[in-house]
């Protein structure tokens, strides 16, 4: 079983930055991508990036290319969302999961998910 607790979220401006972390418990985590996801008010939840095992791969979203950057730690069972030039469009709850197997980009292709962590960018 694995734990995800996602934390960092918060309130900002427009153009302003926050990271987002993903601490996990249990044995998988340093051998699984992982993968953070976002679902704003009366939207599906959207794919936003992930990150390989062992840190060298990444993979984003085109909304966010160039401005958000995934990495991890995995001596601390720890993944990152580090978030740059937010816009008020990237407001949503920020969840981190499981990579298990198929694309990144489906939310079916996860498991173990996190309770999310709300991110309210303002303009």
């Amino acid at each position: 079983q694995v734990q995800l607790v996602e934390s960092g979220g918060g309130l900002v401006q427009a153009g302003g930055s926050l990271r987002l972390s993903c601490a996990a418990s249990g044995r998988t985590f340093s051998n699984s991508a992982m993968g953070w996801f976002r679902q704003a008010p009366g939207k599906e939840r959207e794919f936003v990036g992930a990150i390989s095992w062992s840190g060298g791969s990444t993979y984003y979203a085109d909304s966010v290319k160039g401005r958000f950057t995934i990495s991890r730690t995995n001596a601390k069972n720890t993944v990152y969302l580090q978030m740059n030039s937010l816009k008020p469009e990237d407001t949503a709850v920020y969840y981190c999961a499981v990579h298990t197997s198929g694309s990144y980009y489906y939310t079916r292709s996860y498991a173990y998910w996190g309770q999310g962590t709300q991110v309210t960018v303002s303009s």
